[in-house]
């Protein structure tokens, strides 16, 4: 018992540093999208009812649910961490968006992106660097890449604050 007390307060005390992870390393913190800021990166992308939005890294699937709801698109969420994964189909069942969001529990290094017309990230600078090869090579020519709070070395199009646009 006193096993499984300890293993309890570990994984509670590494939840809570996801939270504060810094952001120069290779491991994801949970940093949650807000709404507005779902809604901003959904502006600047030019979010349309046709779009297939990747989200590398979902998390609790907040940018998609947007970018759904408000903004009619389609989406795939690629989150590799059960709890965050298990959190964004809750909220995609809660709000009837089963039909226009599916969630992937998988690395996105190993997930063919070439169906996206947007690619949303929220990721570390080191993992931002390392999807570069993997975008010159599967996405197609035009598909929009939104960074939001770390830049990449792509070439910026366009920015809101924080948020980041580049063009395949």
């Amino acid at each position: 018992m006193e096993n499984l007390l300890i293993i309890g307060v570990i994984l509670f005390l590494l939840l809570i540093l996801s939270f504060v992870w810094p952001p120069d390393s290779p491991w994801a913190p949970w940093w949650r999208t807000s709404k507005s800021t779902a809604i901003r990166i959904c502006k600047l992308a030019n979010i349309k009812k046709d779009d297939l939005i990747y989200d590398l890294g979902s998390g609790d699937g907040t940018a998609l649910i947007v970018a759904a709801k408000d903004f009619g698109a389609k989406g795939v969420g690629i989150e590799i961490e059960p709890t965050r994964a298990l959190i964004s189909r809750f909220l995609i069942k809660k709000n009837n968006l089963e039909d226009k969001i599916k969630i992937k529990r998988q690395n996105f290094f190993t997930v063919n992106l070439s169906n996206a017309d947007v690619v949303f990230l929220y990721l570390v600078p080191k993992t931002l660097e390392k999807l570069i090869p993997k975008f010159k090579k599967e996405l197609k020519k035009g598909t929009r890449v939104i960074s939001y709070k770390y830049k990449m070395n792509l070439k910026l199009i366009n920015k809101d604050e924080d948020i980041f646009l580049y063009i395949i």
